[in-house]
């Protein structure tokens, strides 16, 4: 069908089938008649054939079967409502390096609703599909998911500007059995829709119908408010980087892998390893010289105080180890000042005369 945007992302533990979605109790259904699923004005409706749906290569928030209706957007794609879809993909990406295991996006590809005669009843699209199995997905073709015989998306995102999809498209997840949604209101939403505030919503499957948590289930520890900051501010800020690392931490505690499991940070610790290796070696070396310097020049202190001793003179204890003019003396000059000066005051100035100062 239509062509999705695909990326092969860093990702766990098994979804159910599609078949025993939701604890084995759960069965799709086709949901509301389209009268009664609220689609208002935002919408362009405009007759779609079955047998032109396939060939239908353009972006549809809803398409129903019984009218060969199909629905979209008046307003055309803007950056404010496909930059949280990408940059969704791009977190993904780091919580999986973290993870070690990929997590696969599959962009808006096609939900769709099969009929008692095997065609396509009803077909939808949300703006990002996430699977956290990428070995698990077995979808037709490179498009479009087949809702009770493919496995779903651990997570579906629907970004709102000017429409408000917990009218409408909510129903009909919520009758499909995808078991978690995320609506994302932008931060910049130059004409939203009456009623929608900036925000994050979640809303997860449970006992066949959805309840808003604040928390979600796919990503352990990621809060609605903490996604929605995520999706929508300029740069990675700290407080998001910090989070994207603890929940890519627990989706490793819970499946077994780790940051050494994906290849590019694997590479880059082996490099960081190798390097501080060789700097603490250098570091050594260079600490395990000055010591020997320091204990060569001790060494000679005391051959210089034990000469001057012998010859009856009066030296203190540490004369003369930290005296600038000895430690940059010639080892034979400083002898023949300590076998010939009168005190300690008179080796020093021998050693200047020495240096030629």
């Amino acid at each position: 069908m239509r062509h999705s945007e695909e990326s092969s992302l860093h990702c766990s533990r098994p979804t159910d089938s599609p078949a025993t979605a939701n604890g084995g109790a759960f069965r799709p259904t086709p949901g509301p008649p389209l009268a009664e699923l609220g689609f208002d004005g935002a919408y362009k409706s405009f007759r779609l054939r079955r047998d032109e749906l396939e060939h239908y290569d353009g972006r549809l928030e809803f398409w129903d079967g019984a009218t060969e209706t199909a629905l979209m957007v008046r307003e055309p794609t803007s950056p404010f409502h496909e930059r949280p879809s990408h940059r969704l993909s791009a977190l993904a990406e780091r919580i999986a390096a973290v993870r070690g295991k990929a997590i696969v996006c599959f962009g808006t590809m096609d939900l769709t609703l099969l009929g008692e005669d095997g065609r396509p009843a009803r077909m939808m699209q949300a703006d990002q599909s996430l699977y956290l199995h990428p070995e698990r997905p077995r979808i037709v073709g490179p498009a479009a998911m087949v809702v009770g015989q493919n496995h779903y998306p651990d997570v579906v995102l629907e970004v709102d500007r000017t429409t408000d999809v917990r009218r409408h498209k909510l129903k009909l997840y919520e009758a499909w059995g995808f078991p978690e949604l995320w609506v994302d209101v932008p931060d910049e939403s130059p004409r939203p829709a009456a009623g929608l505030r900036s925000g994050m919503t979640i809303c997860a499957l449970a006992d066949g119908a959805f309840e808003t948590v604040a928390e979600s289930r796919a990503f352990p520890g990621w809060t609605a408010e903490e996604i929605h900051l995520a999706l929508n501010e300029e740069h990675l800020s700290e407080r998001t980087a910090t989070r994207l690392e603890r929940v890519g931490a627990a989706l490793g505690a819970r499946d077994g892998t780790g940051p050494d499991d994906d290849l590019m940070l694997r590479s880059l610790r082996d490099k960081a390893r190798a390097e501080g290796l060789a700097q603490g070696k250098a570091e050594g070396m260079a600490a395990g010289m000055a010591e020997a310097y320091e204990t060569e020049l001790e060494r000679r202190a005391a051959m210089m105080r034990t000469l001057m001793i012998a010859r009856g003179l009066e030296v203190a204890a540490n004369f003369p180890l930290h005296e600038p003019l000895f430690r940059e003396a010639d080892v034979d000059d400083a002898a023949v000042a300590a076998m010939s000066c009168v005190d300690e005051e008179d080796f020093l100035a021998r050693l200047q005369q020495a240096a030629g100062r």
